[in-house]
């Protein structure tokens, strides 16, 4: 019997634009490959890399050992959310194949569209919220990275 992964994504067309995005990124096992500084200063490269490239934004982010909360922003009408994300999700798997093969990030993802301006205001506040001593590193800004 063929077993068959439930979508719980909406289509793509709803990543596209000047929506924000809230995604949660984990690592697979009980890494804790981000209380390295070295680490999560490669993977904010990364992300400024992506984000820029792709027209989009990225407000709030922080790592914690074993995953990571981010909001991503499209900045203009051709922004793709999603294909920020997935291009980020490659750029830095592929690091970690390279420099930390024992580390991976989890197949897939947690991810929140967010609707309206109380609703983005929840989302920053949970990631500046996580636990004071376990977070590794976060940034509030209204540009990119």
């Amino acid at each position: 019997m063929d077993i068959k992964e439930k979508r719980h994504r909406l289509p793509k067309e709803y990543y596209v634009g000047a929506i924000s995005v809230a995604f949660t990124l984990c690592l697979e096992g009980k890494s804790k490959a981000f209380i390295k500084p070295e680490i999560v200063k490669i993977f904010t490269d990364i992300l400024t890399f992506v984000v820029t490239t792709g027209g989009c934004i990225v407000p709030v982010y922080c790592f914690m050992p074993n995953h990571q909360h981010l909001i991503i922003t499209g900045s203009t009408c051709n922004s793709d959310v999603w294909k920020a994300i997935v291009k980020y999700k490659q750029k830095t798997g592929f690091w970690m194949s390279v420099n930390e093969p024992e580390m991976k990030w989890q197949k897939d993802f947690y991810d929140h569209i967010i609707r309206t301006s109380e609703n983005i205001t929840t989302q920053v506040r949970y990631i500046l919220d996580n636990p004071g001593k376990e977070r590794i590193s976060f940034i509030l800004a209204g540009v990119s990275l």
